[in-house]
């Protein structure tokens, strides 16, 4: 009896993962002999040779023999208990004459699910996502996903990408196949590209596979999914998917294995990623994983290839150090393993612009164009991708400047109109449109929440009955930032200083309950019309997606993410300017009662941020962090939103400050302390 192709994967699927390397499947006989383990990463590269006479039907008894079967194998983070059953993989091949790229991912299933009454792919049906960066440009072009089984197919949302070629995906390229044979299922797919597929060509794919009969921590859904490689968030940043390099016929790969190592007194784990890169065709760019010891490998076809690391900033804890970008050379011989010299990570010495007094302390006419120096330095040394600054002075803003571009991948500039993502500094503002509410009795600060609204999710620890709205302010509610599984008190409230978004949140919650009113209305009452406030928004709108910035990872643009609520602790978005009358409102002490301001400013809670500095202390107050230093008291508060940093600082007796947002993970470099000490504090610091 004549065995099926089909059933050949079976019994190779069934035999485990370590048959991939081996020649199982049709491995290729051509690869030097490897394992996983000698191999890191090896399986995020997967090799296409020429082939034809495809046809796009669910099987795969045409597909040649001898290509190369990938593991779809990676269980994604949140699985704890993956189901076992699963086994899948995948081939590829191409055919220019018909400029298509074909893919057959072959899964191995005991259960199967579908829902003919669902009217579209659920989490609770088995189903095959397809990940696909089509221009695999080493910018960091966007992402489509299209979902498919054997009754649905779907693409998912791509206008918030940072890419604009992707936004408006459809199936017009792409045509999808499923069959089920008994216990396996086969997704046949061929891509058509704007143009013929040849050796050398690179594209970005991976695959997600959805098993609604595993077990995740989520015990409600019961999912297991696994990828191709093991990363979440495929479309929101650039370079989470594998590779997909076309060969000529009969091309036969090599190895190379290397190190990254320190040059000199080493910071920590090495730079996890490295860019391979070809000097001969410069659309050929693979960004490959580095082991927690710094070592690396790949399969390649023969030629000369440039590798560098892939970050640009090492981030060393509280210090980022800029990344000499060394390159080395490597050639790969067929049938051959190289062994490349050690790459050396190498640190480019520290900035140092930081004048004896800051530039704001004294008359210098050129003032202003020092600042754009500081700032442009900063940025170009740390890869900060836009800054919006503007500078107060006699209580007032005296200067306003941008900087950079909004959107690394289309070069979009930071301009006036520019919104970022303010983070954290959402907190005061909220802050003071609570404090605003307790002037008139709406609420009272030392009234234990509980009596406007339990906090339900932990109502049988009794200590919650003692947060007020005076300690969420201050943050000595016991909550924790952000939970992590069940919620829990950490310590008795106001006993301790803890910095909570959650505490935030809950009275968020407790305040729209009170007051009937939605929270956007609240803070458009309390806040932005009292102090005249403009361009700031708190959650999602068609007006603030047209002139959002896009946050950015080492130098990598995001997709936008905008709110669909107002969060109370993180969701505001402005930009400097639109700020500055906040800031200046305390300055002058605006909006609010005297003996209310006092009670704002005062040190409710003491923190450690300068437990090592001499001379400073740093508290918070309702809202606020509130700083003593030499040259007087300084009020204000930082954001973090991972991909967006910034901050606003003002010195009351001074009449100087500033307000600073960046649109990158490494924004606060410049904002969270180089920017106070070159405007004001300078070197006594």
């Amino acid at each position: 009896m004549k065995v099926s192709r089909l059933d050949t994967i079976g019994h190779c699927l069934v035999a485990g993962s370590a048959l991939f390397f081996s020649g199982c499947a049709g491995s290729s006989e051509d690869a030097p002999e490897t394992t996983p383990q000698e191999t890191a990463g090896i399986n995020h590269i997967a090799y296409a040779y020429p082939v034809s006479g495809i046809d796009i039907d669910g099987r795969i008894d045409d597909w040649p023999e001898n290509l190369a079967f990938y593991p779809i194998e990676a269980a994604l983070e949140n699985v704890v208990d993956r189901d076992e059953d699963l086994k899948a993989g995948f081939f590829t091949g191409y055919a220019s004459e018909t400029r298509s790229v074909y893919l057959a991912v072959v899964v191995r299933d005991d259960v199967h699910v579908l829902d003919d009454e669902a009217g579209g792919l659920t989490d609770q049906q088995d189903h095959l996502l397809f990940y696909l960066d089509k221009q695999h440009a080493p910018a960091g072009s966007g992402v489509n996903v299209f979902g498919v089984n054997a009754l649905y197919r779907e693409i998912d949302d791509a206008q918030t990408s940072w890419d604009p070629a992707v936004r408006n995906p459809d199936w017009d390229n792409l045509r999808v196949a499923s069959t089920r044979s008994g216990d396996m299922t086969v997704y046949e797919i061929e891509l058509t590209l704007d143009d013929a597929p040849a050796a050398g060509r690179t594209i970005g794919v991976d695959f997600m596979l959805y098993d609604p009969d595993g077990e995740t921590s989520d015990e409600d859904t019961g999912v297991t999914r696994v990828a191709w490689r093991n990363t979440d968030g495929k479309t929101n940043v650039p370079f989470k998917l594998g590779h997909v390099v076309m060969l000529e016929e009969g091309a036969e790969l090599g190895a190379m294995s290397g190190k990254l190592v320190w040059k000199e007194e080493p910071l920590g784990d090495p730079i996890n990623r490295i860019r391979i890169t070809s000097p001969k065709d410069k659309s050929f760019s693979i960004r490959h994983p580095v082991d927690v010891d710094g070592q690396y490998a790949a399969q390649l076809p023969p030629g000369v290839y440039d590798i560098t690391p892939e970050w640009g900033i090492y981030n060393g804890g509280d210090i980022q150090h800029r990344v000499i970008k060394n390159t080395i050379q490597a050639e790969i011989l067929p049938q051959q393993e190289t062994s490349v010299p050690d790459l050396e990570i190498e640190i480019a010495a520290p900035l140092d612009l930081i004048p004896a007094e800051g530039v704001l302390m004294g008359d210098a006419p050129d003032k202003n164009e020092q600042i754009d120096q500081f700032v442009q330095a900063y940025m170009d040394y740390y890869e900060i991708p836009g800054v919006s600054l503007a500078i107060i002075e006699n209580g007032k803003m005296s200067y306003h400047q941008t900087y950079g571009v909004e959107n690394t991948y289309t070069k979009d500039p930071v301009d006036e109109t520019t919104i970022f993502e303010a983070a954290s500094i959402t907190k005061p503002v909220f802050g003071f449109a609570v404090l605003r509410l307790a002037e008139r009795g709406v609420i009272d600060l030392d009234r234990p929440l509980y009596e406007y609204m339990p906090l339900k999710d932990i109502a049988d620890d009794e200590r919650h009955k003692l947060i007020t709205a005076r300690h969420v302010l201050s943050h000595q509610t016991g909550l924790p930032n952000w939970r992590s599984g069940a919620l829990k008190l950490e310590f008795t409230p106001g006993t301790a200083f803890g910095y909570s978004g959650e505490g935030i949140e809950y009275l968020g919650r407790v305040i729209a309950h009170i007051t009937g009113k939605d929270l956007v209305q609240i803070l458009d009452e309390e806040v932005l019309q009292p102090l005249e406030l403009q361009n700031i928004y708190f959650e999602k709108s068609d007006k603030l997606f047209k002139i959002v910035a896009h946050g950015h990872d080492d130098i990598y643009p995001h997709k936008v993410s905008l709110p669909n609520r107002a969060g109370m602790a993180w969701s505001m978005h402005t930009e400097a300017k639109s700020f500055a009358p906040f800031a200046e409102a305390l300055i002058a002490r605006r909006g609010l009662k005297p003996e209310t301001y006092e009670d704002m400013f005062a040190h409710h809670t003491v923190t450690d941020k300068y437990e090592d500095t001499e001379n400073w202390e740093s508290y918070f107050g309702l809202s606020l962090q509130i700083e003593e230093t030499p040259l007087g008291t300084a009020i204000g508060h930082g954001g973090n939103n991972g991909d967006f940093k910034c901050e606003f600082k003002v010195f009351p007796e001074l009449g100087v400050g500033f307000i600073a947002f960046t649109n990158g993970n490494t924004g606060d470099q410049l904002t969270s302390e180089a920017l106070e000490r070159f405007l004001i504090t300078g070197q006594t610091r």
